[in-house]
Parts: C-alpha cells; structure tokens; sequence
C-alpha cells in the first residue's frame, strides 16, 4: 500500500492537481464554448447511441469470447480515426485518439464481457443468445465510452495530449485455465506506448437516479477472493453415529464458526463479508456423510485484513475438524484487489463531474462489497471509478445488477458520455495549466 501510494504522489498530474485550485462546485472547468461543442455533439448522436446500445445488447458474448463485440467497437473507433490495435487480451480493443496539441495520455475503461444469465425481460432489443445477458451494464458502458470517442474526435484541435480508449474482456471472471481481463491487458502492455496518467471509468448503478453520480474517495469496492473448504470425515448407517465422523455436522459447525471471525475476531469498523455460496454433502438420508465440499467468496476493503482472514479460516477449520478426528483441505485463492480512487484525483476531478451533471447530481456513496477488476488498473495509475445513476425517476425500485430482469435507463447514455468528456478534457487541460506556470511539463 505505501509503495502504491508513493507511486500515485510522485506522478506529475497529481503533484499539479494537489496545488492549483479547482474550479468552483457546478461550474465547469471548460471553455463555454467548448462545453456547448460537446453538448450539441451528444445530442447529434443520441439515436445512434441508442442503436449501439440495443444491438450490444441484443448480441452479448461472454468473458474472452467478446469476438463480435470486438469487431464492432474497432470499426467503430476506426470509422473515427482513432489509431485502433486489437487482440490484446485476446479479445480487447484500444483506440487512440491524438489531440493536435501537444499533452499526455489519460485512459477511458468500459469492460465488454456478458453474464452466464438467462434473460427474461420482454422488450424487443433482449437478449439473443441464450443464456447469455448484459445484466451488469457493460453495453451502456461500451456505448458510453464509443459516444465520448465519436465526441471528442470533433474536437481534437481542443485536446492537448491524447485520449486512450481501452475495452477490456473478461471483467465478470475467466473461463478455467484461461488468462484475460485487466491483468492481461497490463501483462500486454495497455498502460504504456504512450503511457497513461491518469484513468477513468463508470459503472451504471441502479440505485441511483437517472442524471445523477455516485462517487468515493479512496477505496470504492472490495477484494474479491474464493476458497474451497473439503471436510473428510467417516461414513456410517445413520442409526449407528457413534461409528463414524459426521462431516455435514462438522461442516455445520464449521459454518457458524466462520462467521465468528468477522462478528467477534476482526476490528468491527472494518468492513468484510465472508459467505459461503455452495455446500455439497452426502449420498443418501441412512448413511452418515463422509466428505462436504463447501465453496464461498471473501470481500474486505482492506489488505491488512484481507491477509488476516485465510489464516484465521483455517485456523477455525483445523480446530474444530482434529476435535473430531476428521481431516480436511482448505483452498484459498485471491481474486481482484480493493478498487482504490486516489483522493487527489477524486478531489480535483469532483468539481467537474458536478459541472458536467449540474449542482447537486453528485453524491458521495459508501464504499461497496462488490468487486472489479479496474482494480488492477488503478493500481499502476491513479484512477477514478464513479458509479452512474440508472433508475428512471418514474420507478420507485429497479432489478439489480446481475438480475435476469436487469433494465437501466437509456437516458443515462448521454449523461455518462458527457461526464466522460468533461472529465478527460479537463484533466488534460489542468495539465496544460500546469506548464503554462511552471515552463515545464512534469509528465513528460
């Protein structure tokens, strides 16, 4: 965490932000007349927007196959002039768009990959493929960062340095065996040539309204881990216990003693949740179990606690199995990190995200137990992920995310591109700024 930290701070668009005063809540950082180009710009492409948004929708692919999807976003960001390199990760996409004057790179994430969900909404643009589905918001996120594409490549001789567009497969997990997501597209180089400053990305929330943003300085989600826990005990008749090892009452015992760990073990104002989603156990109602299998997830908000809590699992596991006489195997594998926004980009960014929404659209969320794998991005850049409000105000409740029901807002579309816009441009423009006052370009 200090490594990471000292990393974030020496970085030059962050030294700067950190000293020079931002614009004022609501007012935007843009000139006018710039602010009115991107306006007239969204409003240009809204149906087609839209029109994206349904045949993504309509045609989901799941994590490392999005080839299609691919297909559809580099002809895109070809169509615009951006300089487009695919196959990357297998399936991602990244468009460059270079401003004409001169600048550094700051990065848009939208993730691309659908979910194992069967879909059951009626409308006519649902889903196609069977048992695959958009229920997590990646078309509105793709369509949002193509709209901020085909906005800003009107306005390039605006843009001082250049706009990266990156579109990530396999953010909802990879098949078995395979490699992808946001590690790999590290792994492949995504943040460099040129090298990106500063990242940003959003995820369509639909407990929020429509026009409005959520946002969180520092951590916004959790880690994300999985284990398999194995108790082996001794099959028996049922009407004879005495001569075997119950493993479903061991397995019973087990459960319950984990939730300990986070009720009585760590620090209460530490957020951790540790669930078992999947138990499997026994052949018949006469026969005494001889082996349960048991498969959970572990989210934290912090490393520290995140190192503790597989130590501490298997320690409750190994006491109340050798009590018994029985045996087990305890896997423990790591997933995604915390998601962590720097605060300094959060706080100089803030006021533009309101300029862009209008005052009051911008709220401050409580850090969430869901995980993802932009994760990984914020932790080589500094990095902000808001969340956009999908629910239309007529509704007074919303299908969730990952909900075969799952059906958000259109109208938030033109809401996140412009976000996107104001954001990018006025990052670079304070980098501007910067070499303006000090005769030197501290990114370069």
């Amino acid at each position: 965490m200090i490594s990471r930290m000292v990393k974030f701070i020496s970085c030059g668009l962050l030294i700067f932000i950190c000293l020079r005063p931002g614009p004022v809540a609501g007012q935007s950082v843009l000139d006018p007349k710039l602010t009115q180009a991107i306006d007239l710009e969204i409003e240009k492409n809204r149906a087609e927007m839209i029109r994206i948004r349904r045949f993504l929708h309509m045609n989901p692919e799941l994590g490392n196959r999005e080839r299609e999807t691919a297909k559809l976003i580099a002809s895109k960001l070809s169509s615009l002039g951006l300089e487009v390199k695919t196959g990357g990760a297998g399936t991602g996409v990244v468009g460059l768009l270079r401003g004409t004057l001169p600048g550094p790179t700051v990065a848009i994430r939208a993730d691309m990959d659908a979910l194992p969900i069967q879909e059951l909404n009626t409308f006519p643009y649902r889903s196609l493929n069977p048992g695959v589905m958009h229920a997590c918001g990646h078309d509105l996120h793709m369509t949002i960062a193509l709209g901020a594409a085909m906005v800003l490549s009107t306005v390039k001789d605006k843009i001082r340095g250049q706009v990266k567009f990156i579109f990530q497969p396999a953010e909802e997990g990879l098949p078995p065996g395979e490699e992808g997501g946001a590690a790999l597209m590290i792994k492949d180089g995504v943040l460099e040539n040129p090298p990106v400053r500063a990242i940003f990305a959003l995820h369509v929330w639909p407990e929020l309204e429509t026009g409005t943003a959520g946002y969180a300085s520092g951590y916004l989600m959790a880690s994300s881990d999985n284990f398999i826990l194995t108790i082996e005990g001794k099959g028996a008749h049922a009407a004879r216990p005495q001569e075997g090892i119950d493993a479903i009452v061991l397995a019973a015992e087990v459960i319950n003693s984990l939730q300990t760990i986070i009720s009585r073990v760590l620090d209460p104002v530490e957020p951790a949740v540790l669930t078992i989603g999947k138990i499997q156990g026994g052949t018949k109602a006469n026969i005494i179990a001889e082996k349960v299998e048991m498969e959970g997830t572990v989210r934290t908000l912090n490393e520290t606690v995140r190192e503790k809590i597989p130590v501490l699992m298997e320690n409750v596991v190994r006491g109340i199995t050798k009590s018994y006489g029985a045996s087990y195997s305890f896997r423990y594998e790591k997933g995604t990190p915390p998601l962590y926004n720097h605060p300094d980009l959060v706080q100089a960014m803030l006021p533009v995200l309101e300029g862009a929404l209008g005052p009051g659209r911008v709220v401050a969320v409580k850090p969430q137990m869901v995980a993802e794998d932009f994760a990984l991005l914020a932790e080589k850049v500094p990095a902000f992920m808001y969340l956009l409000g999908v629910k239309s105000p007529r509704q007074t409740s919303v299908a969730p995310l990952h909900s075969p029901y799952f059906n958000p807002d259109e109208r938030a579309i033109p809401v996140g591109i412009k976000a996107m816009c104001h954001l990018v441009l006025s990052a670079l423009e304070q980098q501007a700024a910067l070499k303006s006052t000090t005769g030197s370009d501290r990114l370069r």
